[in-house]
């Protein structure tokens, strides 16, 4: 895949290409999928170059949005990218498939950030501000059999994330888990994130999870 990033715009790491390859096992040849929180666009390209009919790419940043565009024509695939928060500008459209890579790293304090690089990664004091949003949009943009991926550290609380998604009717469990050093971002507030209760004391390793969730399919059988 070819790749290009513009400056302010999220570069994809370890827990973007992770979640990539769950899309690639989870996705049917000609489904619908929405990328949300796109960044450079690497899981909707990923989306098409990996056979789906249609792939719609959000983010709220306008660059971002233009990345993916550009990402999605130098890899010679087909991506809508619209700029918008979160979900919003999907009203009335349903996915068989839904991705996302959401801000998860916890922050100084709640307020999100309205420009510059933290944009990309911070989400408010226990990196859940983005992660709730999508856990109680997402079921509404999904097809009957459709299912939502999303990706973050276990310090934001995967068990929450599972709970969420079930009180929406959802069928969630983990389903990619990566044990490793806490990547840079989380490194760098590893004091404040065991002030907080967010990390044990001494603890400098995270699990990343991707996070599957699946709305029941009709009586009938239909996905």
């Amino acid at each position: 895949m070819r790749l290009v990033v513009m400056p302010g715009v999220f570069r994809p790491r370890s827990d973007s290409w992770m979640l990539a390859r769950r899309l690639r096992d989870e996705l049917e040849p000609g489904a619908s999928v929405a990328d949300v929180c796109t960044g450079s666009g690497v899981l909707a390209v990923s989306a098409a170059l990996a056979g789906a009919g249609e792939v719609t790419a959000v983010d709220v940043s306008r660059r971002a949005a233009l990345t993916a565009r550009l990402n999605a024509r130098l890899n010679g695939v087909s991506v809508h990218a619209v700029r918008g928060d979160l979900l919003e500008p999907l009203a009335g459209r349903s996915f068989d498939l839904i991705v996302s890579n959401p801000p998860y790293v916890p922050a100084e304090d709640d307020e999100l950030p309205t420009s510059g690089p933290r944009r990309a990664w911070d989400a408010g004091r226990d990196g859940r501000a983005l992660l709730d949003r999508i856990c109680d949009q997402a079921p509404d943009h999904l097809r009957p059999g459709g299912t939502l991926l999303i990706v973050h550290s276990s310090v934001c609380g995967e068990d929450r994330t599972i709970e969420l998604l079930a009180e929406r009717g959802l069928d969630a469990e983990v389903a990619t888990r990566e044990r490793g050093p806490l990547g840079p971002l989380l490194a760098e507030r590893a004091a404040t994130l065991e002030r907080r209760g967010l990390l044990a004391a001494g603890a400098r390793e995270e699990d990343v999870v991707v996070i599957r969730a699946r709305r029941p399919a009709d009586d009938n059988g239909q996905r």
